[in-house]
């Protein structure tokens, strides 16, 4: 019997600290990326906003210094 590997064998506390460890880095990972993706959304919205605002929006009046279709160039 001295020989024989014993049926009685678990990971112990350091299982579990390493265990807990991967899964406490895990949750602050996840919570990371939730908050990280929350606010590509919220920026993407705001450009599309913006966009469809300035496609509303009348054409400007050309002035003396804006450049025409037809100018040469200088």
């Amino acid at each position: 019997m001295n020989g024989a590997p014993s049926a009685m064998v678990s990971p112990g506390l350091w299982g579990f600290v390493a265990f807990f460890v991967l899964a406490l880095a895990l949750y602050l990972l996840m919570r990371n990326m939730n908050a990280r993706m929350r606010r590509m959304s919220y920026r993407s919205e705001e450009l599309q906003r913006r966009a469809e605002s300035k496609a509303s929006e009348p054409p400007a009046e050309p002035t003396e210094d804006t450049p025409q279709e037809g100018d040469p160039a200088p």
